[in-house]
């Protein structure tokens, strides 16, 4: 069973039914219904596309707020690597993690140098294990989700090993345990997210029970804040700069980069990582190591919830690899012998969460398999989504449901209309010829 959580949700007061959402969505979990906007919980995988097209802001990603850590003794805000890629050039990372602190965090910790761990430490099982492949990276949770719901056949294939997010957080918070003596429970550690998909892996992690990470902030939400605090501060001159290639996987094809096996491929958005996925399934690319896969077009630069274009973002990552990326900012030999300790492990099995069946029961489920084809068949196939439903395969697949009706395809409605005028049309003469039959009968 899919976990009740979802990292987006509708505001049905400002939805207006304008349809953006239900155009692209990639797995076809939106309708519009009475112009209102529905997610279909069991076909959504929080990619975050129905956030960025909505024209009036009625579908909002489920992230924390400032008020949701005041519990906290002491806050630590870890940034995506998106993060560095939202100001100006000449603005580096370690400036970022310091304006942080300065807007209220007790302390921010970078990502990126995680990131290049974790590299490492996929380079060592690709190294390692033979089979299954090609190896799909874990690190998109909508592509996670993804493969649960459409590929379960795929599961074992995504790599086990954590991610950096979670491996910054877990470090984070063992050593402000271990320094200031605190309590795991008494730290809030706070991703600034991306993408509203982040809060799936924070609040329905699926190997583990627990997350390190309390909570998501977007990008877009804090930047405002930041760049006041870095107008304040000033430009730094790089001394003790974070480096490494984990600058670099924000970017499609950031984490292929880091990988020494040339039989690696980087795919952006669902619809790519769709055709992929089908053609694992039919047996094909076995040559291929590893695949890093995306729900965004343009890799994590490109997240629903940013606040720069994504093509500028792209090279400003670029220019942060070329400036910071060439020295390595892990020791290689201790991130192997972490790697043999199970530092970087997942235990556990991720679970399918395949849809809803069109019936419980097995014979009427091809019951409705067969109505549902017959009614298609009768549908104009032209996808147009005036019935509120982006497919007409869709539309039938509704209306079995009985969520819908035949007759809101405004194609059956007409043609049930011309019908109705046939009819009433023939009435009518008939009519007409029996009142003129009456008038000529002698009396």
């Amino acid at each position: 069973m899919r976990s009740a959580y979802q990292s987006i949700e509708i505001n049905r007061g400002r939805c207006q039914g304008r349809m953006a959402c239900m155009h692209v969505c990639p797995t076809q979990a939106i309708r519009v219904r009475r112009r209102t906007a529905v997610l279909l919980h069991d076909r959504c995988i929080d990619c975050g596309e129905c956030v960025r097209v909505c024209p009036n802001t009625a579908i909002l990603p489920r992230t924390s707020s400032f008020s949701d850590f005041s519990g906290f003794r002491h806050t630590i805000a870890i940034p995506s690597p998106v993060f560095y890629s939202q100001f100006g050039k000449d603005v580096t990372p370690s400036a970022v993690l310091r304006a942080l602190k300065k807007i209220g965090f007790d302390d921010a910790c970078d990502v990126a140098s995680a990131s290049e761990s974790v590299s490492i430490a996929i380079q060592e099982y690709l190294d390692s294990i033979d089979n299954p492949r090609p190896l799909i990276s874990p690190f998109c949770p909508a592509i996670v989700r993804l493969i649960q719901i459409r590929y379960p056949n795929l599961l074992n294939h995504l790599i086990p090993i954590e991610s950096p997010m979670t491996i910054a957080a877990r470090e984070a918070k063992h050593q402000a345990m271990q320094n200031l003596g605190l309590k795991e429970n008494e730290i809030g550690v706070i991703y600034i997210t991306p993408c509203p998909a982040k809060m799936l892996a924070v609040k329905d992690p699926p190997r583990r029970r627990h997350s390190f990470v309390n909570g998501t902030i977007s990008i877009s939400e804090i930047y405002p804040s930041v760049l006041r605090a870095l107008a304040e501060s000033g430009v730094t001159d790089g001394v003790g700069e974070i480096r490494g290639l984990g600058l670099g996987w924000p970017v499609l094809g950031g984490q292929v980069a880091c990988l020494k096996a040339q039989d690696c491929l980087a795919i952006g958005w669902v619809s790519d990582a769709v055709r992929v996925f089908e053609e694992i399934e039919n047996g094909k690319l076995r040559d291929i190591q590893y695949i890093e896969v995306h729900s965004c077009p343009t890799a994590c630069v490109g997240g629903s919830l940013t606040a720069e274009n994504s093509y500028i973002a792209r090279g400003r990552v670029l220019h942060m690899v070329q400036k910071y990326g060439t020295t390595p900012s892990q020791d290689r030999a201790k991130i192997r012998e972490l790697y043999k300790k199970n530092f970087f492990s997942l235990q556990g099995k991720i679970p399918p969460v395949p849809l809803q069946p069109l019936d419980e029961d097995v014979s009427r489920a091809l019951q409705k398999l067969h109505q549902k084809r017959r009614l298609f068949e009768q549908l104009p196939g032209i996808d147009c989504g005036a019935c509120g439903a982006p497919k007409c395969s869709a539309f039938a697949e509704d209306v079995v449901r009985g969520e819908a009706k035949a007759e809101e395809c405004v194609f059956i409605a007409m043609q049930h209309f011309e019908n109705l005028s046939a009819a009433l049309r023939e009435k009518v003469r008939a009519h007409s010829e029996k009142m003129n039959a009456a008038k000529d009968t002698p009396s």
